[in-house]
């Protein structure tokens, strides 16, 4: 398909991870339309889509999320068909909401969106199980493309998100291990909260824990990671993507 002059790229999903990771590769009928879930913390982006996305035939806008949080609940009461899932939110950010996403609703298709060109995090969100990634910059007929794509059961990526993949791939080979590989899904959940300045009291509540175990979760990151102070944290968390703060 040709938007604007580039290509965007959609394979099956055996094509891309050698099995079935999302079940039958069945679309909507025509009777039904698709059922989206916007998921964004800048309320004007979240307004831009929903106004486009009316125009599209076929599909509906049921919800929108401003954090990763929300963005669970919402999809176990919405039931939506497909998420669109800003990378970069307070609170919990568009991985781990991805993970728990999933894992509440298996059904659901994830589309990665992202502001940044280089965001080193846009591999993890795959990894965490989106079937399709779109840079905000691009037209908004390569979001409708890429949703078309996901419930045909594609995997979808734009030219520029391909682009980035690959420089993405680059910088990890020379970067060191992912924090999304030497933290548990909890530590990287506390480690996000920690950044964005929250106290242990308060990642406590949050993450519905002991003040005991949170401060436990802190003290693993700081000695998986080798740092020793919030504000080394805060500076990884934000150069792994975790949190833009």
């Amino acid at each position: 398909m040709t938007v604007g002059g580039s290509y965007a790229v959609h394979w099956g999903i055996e094509q891309f991870t050698g099995v079935s990771r999302i079940g039958p590769q069945i679309g909507k009928t025509v009777e039904g339309n698709v059922k989206i879930l916007l998921v964004d913390d800048h309320a004007m982006i979240r307004t831009g889509l929903r106004e486009l996305l009316k125009k599209e035939p076929g599909m509906e806008v049921v919800g929108e999320a401003s954090n990763g949080r929300q963005a669970i609940e919402l999809t176990k009461n919405l039931q939506p068909d497909v998420v669109v899932m800003d990378l970069r939110m307070p609170d919990l950010n568009g991985i781990e909401a991805t993970r728990q996403t999933l894992a509440a609703r298996p059904t659901t298709k994830v589309i990665g969106l992202s502001a940044n060109a280089d965001d080193r995090s846009m591999g993890e969100l795959l990894r965490a199980g989106a079937v399709g990634y779109v840079m905000k910059e691009s037209a908004f007929e390569e979001l409708a493309s890429a949703i078309h794509a996901v419930i045909g059961g594609k995997v979808s990526f734009g030219p520029l998100a391909i682009s980035n993949m690959i420089a993405n791939g680059e910088k990890r080979a020379n970067g060191g291990a992912s924090p999304f590989v030497t933290l548990s899904p909890r530590e990287r959940e506390t480690l996000q909260l920690i950044a964005e300045g929250k106290s242990t009291k308060e990642v406590a509540a949050i993450l519905h824990v002991s003040i005991k175990t949170a401060e436990t979760h802190r003290r693993n990151i700081m000695g998986k990671l080798g740092i020793d102070s919030v504000a080394e944290l805060t500076k990884y968390a934000i150069r792994e993507g975790l949190t833009s703060v």
